[in-house]
């Protein structure tokens, strides 16, 4: 547990444009107005502190910082074992 990659939406103010977007690789940018959403995997806690330090060193305004978790009907469930018919193995 822990081990797999984490889904997050980070969103700061202004659009970033393509020379501020290479900054911020394993993220989709979304424009939303007068912000920038990115929205991506990272691989533990460590590259989300490192990325936002990139958001501070950059001077951006850091508005919101989301862990997306996914729905429930998304997660892994194990599979219900088939019907039974009656027989005795």
């Amino acid at each position: 547990m822990g081990d797999d990659p984490v889904l997050y939406q980070i969103r700061v103010g202004g659009h970033l444009g393509p020379t501020l977007l290479t900054a911020f690789p394993a993220f989709e940018p979304e424009q939303q107005g007068t912000e920038t959403l990115l929205t991506g995997l990272l691989p533990d806690t460590a590259a989300l502190f490192g990325v936002l330090a990139g958001i501070e060193a950059l001077g951006l305004d850091l508005l919101e910082v989301r862990k997306v978790r996914p729905a429930p009907a998304e997660r892994s469930v194990p599979a219900e074992p088939p019907p039974s018919n009656g027989d005795v193995p």
